[in-house]
């Protein structure tokens, strides 16, 4: 099942914070608030950084990490899983704004398009590479089979069997990424319509490239720069059906790709996923700097991802395992999947004890965002997560196994801006002065 649009939506969010930040430091200077007003606007009028905005020039990068099996034999007969990290396969990123609309009450509507190319000299090896992995189709579908009656599952396991589709999947990264051919697809959506999302080849991006995560309306920041980039709507919606209560269901904060001008430190970074199904929000952890430019460092609050248990508010994203995760199954298909921070840092111990391999970090794996309080841009982004299967034994279905049941880490995904050269103009200089301050920026690695 194509379930890692559901985490990457979650790094999409992050990385158009950065990407866009970065964009708009070209534009012109840092100064006084009345001249940040004007120059952050969205408005056709501020040609250059409306066509930026549009059409975002900087290039940056996704990095995905594979979690390897490599004791698959084991691990069916009862066994904790033992994995190895592969990676990381790169992938440059463009993004491309269509259908943009602006309406009378100073908003506009667009949707955004991603599109996808493999790094060959900034990855670990080729796309040919051959990594094992659970198998979704099957694994995933067994648990959602879970509650069917006995005979139901003795037939999906037949059928298994005869598309000759076992526990693990070892497939090159290319066919993982994008996708392959798979009879069992074909046979699952005519049988079981609803089950899987895809009706096309299964892989874990092959709905994600050149796609759209749908319409989003936000406001200009024409008329109240404190709304700007904020979310009005999306696909219509201004709220959402998938949790149990109003304030989960909330639509709260931007698209991800910036925030309002004049922050302070009790301001926070809300924005609104569609591929997690939900909003988010970020703290504020401590001041910086970076080529002399103030900055805030934003980060993941453990409450973020906790269970009901510790922290009451999220009781209306479950049902819900340990802290640490977030159950997309809701809006997803009833997919057994959750997402998490990279080697589940931050999480449960319980989760990080099961699977060996696994190294958490904050350096490595860690999410925060720096951003430049005066203007709201993001300077210096890391988004980091995790792709996880719910994964146990099912009565009648012995593609299972003996699996203990245990929340099975997939694969994560990093997303950051590597750019060669930021020009950030001295504060001090005056719109009309055509001399600045260039900072350089080092390689984001």
């Amino acid at each position: 099942m194509n379930k890692s649009k559901l985490a990457i939506g979650l790094f999409v969010a992050g990385t158009l914070t950065a990407v866009f930040g970065l964009v708009i430091l070209f534009v012109g200077p840092i100064i006084i608030d009345d001249q940040i007003v004007k120059n952050l606007v969205i408005d056709p009028e501020n040609e250059v950084s409306y066509t930026m905005w549009k059409d975002i020039p900087v290039p940056f990068f996704m990095s995905v990490y594979f979690f390897n099996i490599l004791n698959p034999t084991e691990f069916l007969a009862g066994e904790r899983p033992m994995v190895e990290q592969r990676g990381p396969y790169v992938y440059r990123k463009r993004l491309q704004k269509q259908n943009i609309t602006f309406h009378p009450n100073h908003t506009v509507s667009y949707l955004e398009y991603r599109s996808y190319f493999f790094e060959p000299s900034m990855s670990v090896g080729n796309e040919s590479d051959v990594v094992t992995i659970p198998n979704m189709l099957v694994l995933g579908a067994a648990v959602m089979m879970d509650n069917m009656p006995h005979a139901v599952r003795l037939l999906l396991s037949a059928t298994f069997k005869s598309f000759k589709e076992g526990p693990f999947l070892s497939k090159s990264v290319g066919e993982l990424m994008w996708g392959y051919d798979s009879k069992l697809v074909d046979f699952l959506n005519k049988w079981f319509p609803g089950m899987l999302p895809s009706t096309g080849k299964f892989g874990l991006f092959s709905e994600f490239n050149n796609s759209n995560t749908g319409m989003f309306t936000v406001h200009t920041g024409k008329d109240d720069i404190r709304l700007i980039h904020k979310v009005n709507s999306w696909n219509g919606l201004t709220k959402l059906i998938y949790w149990k209560t109003p304030q989960c269901n909330m639509i709260n904060g931007t698209a991800g790709q910036m925030w309002p001008p004049f922050m302070t430190k009790e301001s926070t970074l809300p924005f609104y996923s569609p591929d997690a199904c939900r909003s988010l929000e970020l703290v504020y952890q401590r001041e910086g700097i970076m080529k002399g430019i103030p900055l805030y460092r934003f980060v993941a609050p453990k409450t973020m991802l906790a269970n009901g248990s510790d922290y009451a508010p999220n009781e209306g994203f479950c049902p819900c395992r340990q802290s640490g995760l977030l159950n997309v199954s809701s809006c997803r298909s009833n997919a057994p999947v959750f997402i998490s921070q990279p080697h589940f840092y931050n999480a449960d111990p319980v989760l990080l004890d099961y699977v060996q391999g696994l190294q958490p970090t904050e350096d490595e794996h860690g999410l925060f965002i720096d951003i430049h309080p005066e203007t709201g841009v993001p300077l210096n982004v890391s988004i980091r997560l995790q792709l996880n299967l719910y994964m146990k034994e099912v009565s009648g279905i012995t593609e299972t196994g003996k699996i203990s049941e245990v929340v099975m880490p997939m694969i994560w995904f990093e997303e950051i801006i590597k750019c060669e050269r930021t020009v950030i103009p001295d504060a001090s200089v005056s719109t009309s002065s055509s001399e600045q301050t260039p900072l350089i920026q080092d390689h984001v690695d």
